[in-house]
């Protein structure tokens, strides 16, 4: 199993970015993914998860209504839309699953500052 994650940077306030979650070695299709994030000094907090076929979504409170999570089972890859993005969303974003065992990708940094 292997996550990989792209799409981070450094965005100005209100602006927006898509992070990619690409997935291998097991039918991602078949599970749920999600969207974890870690600020400094902070604890890992679960950002979205989406089921397998895409029609189920969850969001954390602080990012209902800017965020968006989808995914594209035909290319095994999941996605994360940020917009009006905020300085507290600044964080390393990691994709997560469970295949009989936790899951992590490396991590991609957010930064959102002027």
């Amino acid at each position: 199993v292997q996550l990989v994650e792209s799409g981070g940077g450094l965005v100005q306030p209100g602006g927006s970015l898509r992070l990619s979650c690409a997935a291998s070695g097991f039918p991602s299709s078949s599970y749920f993914m999600s969207w974890y994030r870690q600020a400094p000094g902070k604890e890992r907090e679960l950002v979205a998860g989406v089921r397998s076929g895409g029609e189920i979504t969850y969001y954390a409170d602080s990012v209902k209504g800017r965020f968006t999570v989808s995914r594209d089972n035909a290319k095994n890859t999941v996605y994360l839309q940020m917009n009006s993005l905020k300085p507290e969303d600044t964080a390393v974003y990691y994709c997560y699953t469970w295949v009989g065992k936790a899951f992590w990708g490396q991590g991609t940094q957010v930064t959102v500052s002027s």
